[in-house]
């Protein structure tokens, strides 16, 4: 099914300008990843068994499917100088994300955490004092970003510490990287902070993104709204707001433009990393110019891919495909 969208009035905002000929990055994804461990095959935690060691983190999973799409994308984030730092960058790097800026801290561990499976799949956190947690504003600096074409970030960062609060806080009031467009997922973990303490701090962050992605139910957990109109009504700011509507579809609002994109029906294997896959192939259509319609398209066939796995990165074996299906709403 194709998206439908209708404009009661303005024009949707530019889109990034094409890059030139230099090696700027496309996009920066800065945020915490960890070691994952998880029963395999999936069952509850609490049954012991073989378990798998993998690696996860809402930004480097965005970074790994920009990268697989075709994007000059870096990973920004710090990790602990032990094996699960080291697996944590390698297994990102085979992805094809550039982690040359994530930087290894000697006095503090990778963080690391555990999915426990079941009709509704719970993580518990061990990443308290982790090397990320110390993750801050000044990383801005760095010359290698200057140029950045997209900047994500999500709110899971400013419940990690107070520099990581800076982080984001600085990215999105300050604007360090003047060139970029910023994105943030609103992406409220529960395990780190209760929808009280989280609601007022999200709302203020997403409203000063340029495009701000949140799922209707965690919208619904944080501030009470019920429609994605709700949720615009509520975050006036961004450019771009994207409302994901789980098996319903996703509604994106631009300057008085309402659009439309139905979810395709998909055999969920596992749920996690499908929000962040979605971020993914609608900042890629940023990218390349792609027509709204054919964003969110994209993201929706990119999180298909996403949830018909038990991890959270999917290999793209066809990224042609899925371009040429974006653009003309027909299923692969």
């Amino acid at each position: 099914m194709s998206p439908t969208e209708h404009s009661p009035g303005g024009t949707p905002p530019p889109t990034p300008s094409a890059p030139p000929t230099t090696t700027r990055y496309d996009a920066i994804c800065i945020g915490e990843s960890m070691a994952l461990v998880a029963p395999d095959p999936p069952a509850p935690l609490a049954r012991g068994g073989t378990m798998r060691l993998d690696v996860a983190g809402a930004e480097s999973t965005v970074a790994s499917y920009l990268a697989q799409l075709g994007a000059r994308v870096a990973w920004v984030s710090r990790v602990g100088d032990d094996p699960l730092g080291r697996l944590v960058r390698d297994r990102t790097a085979a992805r094809g994300v550039d982690v040359s800026h994530v930087d290894v801290d000697p006095t503090a561990p990778t963080g690391v955490f555990f999915k426990d499976p079941g009709e509704d799949t719970t993580v518990h956190y061990y990443r308290a004092g982790s090397a990320a947690s110390r993750l801050g504003p000044e990383l801005f600096a760095r010359p290698a970003f200057a140029g950045c074409r997209v900047v994500h970030l999500s709110g899971i960062t400013p419940a990690l510490s107070a520099s990581c609060a800076a982080l984001v806080d600085t990215a999105l009031t300050g604007r360090p990287l003047p060139d970029a467009v910023y994105s943030f997922d609103v992406n409220h973990r529960p395990a780190l902070w209760s929808a009280g303490e989280a609601s007022p701090v999200l709302a203020r962050l997403a409203d000063r993104a340029d495009v701000t992605s949140v799922g209707l139910d965690e919208a619904a957990r944080l501030w009470g709204t019920r429609t994605p109109d709700e949720v615009r009504a509520l975050l006036p700011g961004p450019r771009t707001l994207v409302v994901k509507d789980g098996a319903v579809g996703v509604t994106s609002y631009q300057a008085g433009r309402v659009t439309f994109a139905p979810a395709d029906p998909v055999d969920v294997v596992e749920p996690v990393g499908a929000g962040d896959a979605y971020a993914a192939g609608y900042l890629y259509g940023l990218l390349t110019g792609l027509t709204e319609p054919a964003r969110l398209r994209l993201g929706h066939l990119v999180a298909g891919a996403a949830l018909r796995i038990p991890t959270d990165v999917a290999t793209l074996t066809d990224t042609g495909s899925l371009l040429h299906h974006a653009r003309t709403g027909g299923t692969p």
